[in-house]
């Protein structure tokens, strides 16, 4: 049995290993890499169980990681632990004894205030990894604990449902720290992690992209309502500089396609409009909603052009959209 201290050690080891794996949450991890590649003062340790939910190893008193399983098109949502009234996340007892080895191990990392890791699943044998995560209470009623993320462990969690500030706080959290990498994840996985519009295949310069954002009701967390998106691109969605159509063409705002710049606007963009989109998921259940789209788009359209500002460069009447400078 390791030492408390050992117990900390591991943690921390495992984490920054996570952190360099998957450059820094940014890509998920597989099934057999977690249990096969990650060694601890020479031993092989697995960070997750091969069978339950909960991962207490053998040599600690306490439990390392929760896993939430994936669910395949069908379900509900591909995510679905709402927040409870105090914007936490709820995670279940492992079956409904309280004594059981797991749920000891979950109880006793929240009386240490230790980490854990969330290893959340976005396909089979896929996961994304969200970490630190912190146990703050039990609802031995209900067979579960809430879990709160960075910051929030110190927050006693229960009859906090009347402070308002504090569940916006807790939400906004709980959507940053889970959600969307877990969206990430899921949206990376069905465009092959490819740009839908260009193609570009950089993890690092790629974006999940909300077509109706998160924070509409129309917003649903799920991939029929995500883009896969390379930074550029993403801005310009955002921005409305560009938008996707219901069947899934390019369209460029008008007066972009009149103005003239560099090589990013003129390939980058301009050359876009009326272009159908060059990547969409081989599933059909994952390609982007003609509804959402249409909510979007039509967004887009109604939207005033954005005319080039003029900017004052010194000189009466000389704008930075003049040619030519007074001798």
């Amino acid at each position: 049995m390791l030492t408390r201290q050992e117990d900390l050690e591991l943690r921390n080891a495992a984490m920054t290993w996570l952190e360099v794996r998957t450059q820094d949450g940014l890509n998920p991890i597989g099934y057999e890499d977690l249990l096969q590649d990650f060694y601890f003062r020479g031993e092989r340790r697995a960070l997750k169980d091969r069978q339950a939910g909960i991962c207490k190893p053998a040599v600690l008193e306490t439990a390392l990681s929760i896993t939430t399983t994936y669910r395949a098109e069908g379900k509900e949502r591909p995510y679905d632990d709402a927040p409870g009234p105090d914007g936490l996340l709820r995670y279940k007892w492992h079956k409904t004894d309280p004594n059981h080895a797991h749920n000891r191990g979950l109880r006793e990392a929240m009386a240490r205030g230790l980490p854990l890791i969330w290893f959340w699943g976005i396909a089979p044998g896929l996961y994304k990894p969200i970490f630190p995560v912190y146990l703050v209470a039990e609802e031995p009623e209900l067979h579960q604990f809430v879990v709160a993320t960075d910051g929030l462990q110190n927050f006693e969690s229960s009859g906090l449902g009347g402070e308002e500030a504090f569940r916006e706080y807790a939400e906004s959290k709980t959507k940053r720290r889970i959600h969307q990498p877990v969206f990430r994840g899921l949206v990376m996985q069905a465009y092959e992690t490819r740009c839908a519009m260009c193609n570009l295949r950089h993890s690092a310069l790629l974006d999940a992209a909300h077509i109706v954002p998160d924070r509409d009701e129309r917003g649903i967390a799920a991939v029929r309502n995500g883009l896969a998106l390379c930074k550029i691109h993403h801005a310009a969605y955002d921005a409305g500089i560009l938008a996707v159509t219901p069947d899934l063409k390019i369209e460029v705002r008008e007066d972009i396609l009149d103005e003239v710049d560099g090589p990013i606007l003129e390939h980058g963009l301009k050359r876009l409009h009326g272009e159908e989109l060059r990547k969409v998921p081989k599933r059909r259940s994952d390609r982007p909603d003609r509804d959402l789209l249409a909510v979007h788009y039509e967004e887009f359209v109604r939207a005033p052009s954005a005319a080039a500002p003029r900017i004052d460069i010194g000189f009466p009447g000389l704008t930075a959209g003049d040619r030519t400078v007074p001798q």
